[in-house]
């Protein structure tokens, strides 16, 4: 996966709009927009990656069918952060309450809100250092609760409010906490 960040801020500025047809006229790219108004294009993970973020996806999803405590988002979701960013996690969850506050139309495109729960899956040509950037940038703009996993270390790192980043090495499950209750992401399959 390759991933390239274009500053356009001197040549033009996307609006919203521009931003969001942007991204649907050129579905076989991963779109952000950084929240100083940097391009970055990624292109579609690989088949081995797609098929993990698929699993991670499944098991939220079906915690949250049997809670129906939120909604789930897959790495096809874009989000409106406060901070002007638009991002798209891996995984994303949102409380009901938060979800059905924003208008339908809110709804259809990107977002303006930051996920509560946020999963990043290093893809092969991911620069870990942007990720763990992102996984911040998540913090500071809402989120309670983020997982950054990294295949290759067989590592994760647990990001919340308020505390140091925790490192796990080789873990067999993952806990949602409080902002999750009762969910488990299993790691047997997506090492």
């Amino acid at each position: 996966m390759t991933t390239l960040t274009i500053s356009l801020d001197s040549v033009l500025q996307l609006t919203d709009e521009q931003f969001y047809k942007l991204c649907q006229a050129n579905r076989d790219l991963r779109f952000e927009r950084t929240a100083t108004g940097e391009l970055v294009i990624m292109s579609p993970a690989g088949s081995e990656t797609g098929n993990r973020n698929a699993g991670i996806t499944a098991q939220l999803w079906f915690w949250n069918e049997q809670t129906n405590l939120g909604v789930v988002f897959d790495s096809s979701a874009g989000f409106k952060l406060p901070n002007g960013a638009d991002r798209s996690p891996d995984a994303a969850w949102i409380s009901l309450e938060r979800w059905n506050a924003l208008t339908p139309e809110q709804q259809k495109r990107f977002a303006p809100i930051c996920p509560d729960f946020v999963i990043e899956l290093m893809s092969p040509g991911d620069n870990l250092l942007a990720v763990r950037l992102k996984m911040q940038e998540y913090l500071e703009n809402g989120a309670r609760l983020g997982w950054l996993i990294n295949r290759e270390t067989r590592e994760a790192e647990i990001y919340r409010p308020g505390h140091p980043v925790e490192v796990l090495s080789n873990p067999a499950t993952l806990s949602g906490e409080d902002v999750l209750p009762g969910f488990v992401l299993d790691l047997d399959q997506i090492w």
